[in-house]
This record gives C-alpha cells, sequence and structure tokens, in this order.
C-alpha cells in the first residue's frame, strides 16, 4: 500500500570552509631588477644623434607592471578556487549520514519503504505509476492531491499484494484539476547519504546508489525514512 503524508523539513546546515593559500610563483616579478637593467643599457647604447624616444621605456615599463599585476592576479584566482573546492569537500562530508532531498523520480525500494516528495500548485486528481528499474508496473493508484508540498511513501507491495524486492524504482504522476485541465507535478526523492566522492569537482554523492551533485540537494530532512 501507498500513502500521502506531510513531509517535515529542517534548514541545511551551514558548511565550515577552510582557506588553501596558493603557492608563490617568481614569474616576471622576480626579473624586475634585470628589466630595469635593460632599459638602463638602452639609455646608455642609443644614439645620441637619433636619441629613443622616451615615452617608448615609459611605455614598456608601464606593460610590464600590468603584466606583473596580472600575474598577481592570476595568483589570487587560483587561492580562490582552491577555497571553493575546500568548501565544497566540507560541504558534501558534513552531508553523510544525513536524510536529504534531491530533484529527481528514481529512488531505493529498502525495508519495505520507498518515498519520493512532491508539490502541486492547485487541488488534482493524480494517478501515481511506480516502475522498477527493468520499466516493469510495480503499483499505481490514484489519489486526489492537495496544493503544497507533501510526501508519497510507497511499502513495495503491488496492487496485488505481492511484495517487490528491494531496488530502484521510479515514479511519475500525471494529473488534472476540476476543469481537466493538467497539472504539472515534478518530484522529488529522499534518503540517506551513502558517500561523498571528494575526487570529482564537484563532490558527488551517492543516495541509495544512485549519485547527485551538491546543487542537486533541496532539504535536510529530520530523522530517517
Amino acid at each position: 500500500m501507498a500513502s500521502l503524508i506531510a513531509a517535515t523539513t529542517s534548514p541545511i546546515a551551514s558548511a565550515t570552509a577552510s582557506a588553501a593559500s596558493a603557492a608563490n610563483s617568481p614569474g616576471i616579478a622576480s626579473n624586475f631588477t634585470a628589466f630595469l637593467q635593460l632599459l638602463t643599457t638602452q639609455l646608455k647604447n642609443q644614439n645620441p644623434l637619433d636619441p629613443l624616444d622616451t615615452n617608448q621605456f615609459t611605455q614598456q615599463l608601464v606593460q610590464f607592471a600590468q603584466v606583473e599585476q596580472q600575474l598577481k592576479s592570476n595568483d589570487q584566482l587560483a587561492a580562490l578556487v582552491a577555497l571553493q573546492k575546500t568548501a565544497q569537500s566540507t560541504a558534501a562530508l558534513d552531508y553523510v549520514g544525513k536524510t536529504v532531498v534531491v530533484d529527481g523520480a528514481t529512488t531505493r525500494l529498502a525495508g519495505n519503504s520507498a518515498a519520493w516528495s512532491f508539490s502541486a500548485p492547485r487541488p488534482a486528481a493524480a494517478t501515481f505509476n511506480i516502475k522498477n528499474a527493468a520499466g516493469q508496473l510495480a503499483y499505481s493508484g490514484n489519489y486526489t492531491v492537495t496544493p503544497g508540498q507533501q510526501e508519497f511513501v510507497w511499502d513495495g507491495r503491488g496492487n496485488d499484494g505481492t511484495r517487490w524486492p528491494e531496488g530502484n524504482y521510479t515514479m511519475s504522476i500525471t494529473a488534472t484539476d476540476a476543469n481537466g485541465q493538467p497539472v504539472a507535478i515534478s518530484t522529488e526523492v529522499q534518503g540517506v547519504v551513502d558517500s561523498a566522492d571528494l575526487t570529482q569537482n564537484p563532490p558527488v554523492l551517492s543516495i541509495g546508489g544512485l549519485n547527485f551533485g551538491l546543487d542537486k540537494i533541496k532539504r535536510v530532512v529530520r530523522g530517517v525514512i
């Protein structure tokens, strides 16, 4: 059997970020003295009857300073990127072991329970279809949904009462309002974060054997399914 219940949510906890410093590189900045010596040598060896325009030297010095400033800016950007990666890794690790809600239609049936969240914009008559990984229809039911955030829980039994095996199941919802007009209802899935793959950029969370990025997380839910 399946049931519709209200979803309980809690705010997403703030992740603690750690800073990463970029390594100093010698680059052009270490050759600034050599560059000045080169300008001085050019001045000493210029043709006194046809001296070089001093504006050329000034322009060269300005261009050199601009390049040096750009290199320093690149180092600062590299430090910011490293800081962002560290913050993402810390945030990903903080999710491990927590129950979260993410965008999606596929979740895992485990312990005779699978749950989806959805939000209806207005009252509607809806048909819920649940299929297994092979595309077989495991359960179908008609429900009246109300506006707002709701949760659909399936106990793993088909319409004939047969218990379906544990695994990944996908739910789709088709709905119409009182005027027969279609109502678009998107689904979300809920599960416990099993692990975080920090080798990916950005890190990837594993929920019931499925992978999700940090940007897919909508809510953190108190308690366990």
